[in-house]
């Protein structure tokens, strides 16, 4: 559970900036404080959030790499769009237009990024690669024929 919520915290860092100090009065009673030097935390990229949220399914990580090169939210703070699209959102460059609906249905909000991943997850066990096929000149090149990644 605290590895979660390191987890979270880096992530929210890597987007948001780093937090100066989270008071322990604004922490629930049951929650542990942890104190941690800043010189040993690694933190966690989005990159690597993504491989770890595909690890059973890397050919999808791979796909991230090509449709956002791991970007979700912009130095400015706003949604990654995409730029022949722009109903194509996040770092899984999910198209609104067509998977809006189904995703809200599935109580999932595209614009955050765990649920672009699951949305992302979802739609690879429907229809596999084929709603990712305009960049697999990109990702094509590092997958095995078993769907493994290619070693570099």
């Amino acid at each position: 559970m605290i590895e979660l919520a390191t987890q979270a915290l880096v992530l929210t860092s890597l987007i948001y900036g780093n937090p100066v100090a989270v008071l322990a009065k604004d922490m629930p009673v049951e929650t542990p404080v942890v104190q941690v030097e800043e010189a040993n935390v690694q933190p966690m990229t989005l990159e690597s959030h993504v491989r770890e949220y595909f690890k059973d399914t890397p050919v999808l990580a791979e796909v991230a790499r090509c449709e956002s090169t791991f970007r979700h939210i912009l130095s400015d703070g706003k949604i990654l769009r995409g730029t022949v699209n722009p109903d194509d959102v996040g770092v899984m460059q999910i198209n609104e237009f067509y998977h809006g609906k189904t995703a809200s249905k599935m109580d999932l909000n595209l614009k955050k990024i765990d649920d672009n991943l699951a949305y992302a997850k979802y739609l690879y066990q429907k229809e596999g690669l084929k709603p990712w096929m305009s960049s697999s000149k990109c990702w094509k090149p590092s997958i095995a024929e078993n769907g493994s990644l290619v070693a570099k």
